[in-house]
């Protein structure tokens, strides 16, 4: 199960995406119930609100970049040669087919362990109030604060067959000098993605 979870649709029939499908309804369940134990005030809307900012493709894929899955991924030779073991999606989609993978070997519990130990980072630095609003409008706030103009969205690249595709966007802020890149399956989650590196690199 470990090499299935590790191969990708590229590289043969036998690949990852029904762990994939399996891991990412896990990985959503651990991380709800922890928001709702952690935070026994919020709201149903704010919590949705966490739970997308933990479970997002930026965040798998730095967990998986963490644990070093892009050395171990099984890729078809077009995925090799077009940098496929550190694409964002990629990454991502083996994480979540790796929580599927422990999810059948040991049943619930261990897999609640090990996304809670890789998320303990993550869920140390949580602010509620910030994350209560999505990443665009918490970066336009931010720039209209300071009388900024507002951010230029423009799709880098789209890659993938039209069921399955991945974009690339950036997010230019003249004034400030900043741009930053985000990915995601839809342009509007590249957007987002973009948008709270930007955010982040402004807030410091």
């Amino acid at each position: 199960m470990l090499a299935q979870a590790l191969t990708h649709r590229s590289y043969g029939t036998h690949h990852n995406e029904r762990l994939e499908f399996l891991g990412d309804s896990v990985l959503n369940c651990v991380v709800a119930a922890e928001l709702f134990d952690r935070f026994g005030a919020l709201p149903e809307g704010d919590l949705s609100r966490l739970r997308a900012h933990l479970v997002r493709q930026q965040a798998l894929h730095g967990i998986a970049q963490a644990l070093g899955l892009g050395e171990h991924l099984q890729l078809g030779e077009g995925e090799l040669k077009s940098g496929g073991s550190s694409r964002p999606s990629i990454l991502a989609d083996a994480f979540e087919a790796l929580v599927g993978a422990i999810f059948l070997d040991g049943g619930f519990a261990p897999a609640r362990e090990a996304v809670m130990r890789l998320y303990g980072p993550l869920l140390a630095g949580l602010d509620p109030q910030r994350l209560g609003k999505d990443p665009k409008t918490l970066l336009q706030e931010l720039l209209q604060s300071r009388k900024i103009a507002l951010p230029q969205y423009s799709v880098l690249a789209t890659r993938g067959a039209a069921h399955h595709q991945s974009f690339e966007v950036e997010c230019l802020i003249p004034q400030l000098s900043v741009r930053t890149t985000g990915s995601g399956n839809s342009r509007r989650t590249a957007e987002q993605d973009a948008a709270m590196r930007a955010f982040e690199q402004i807030r410091g």
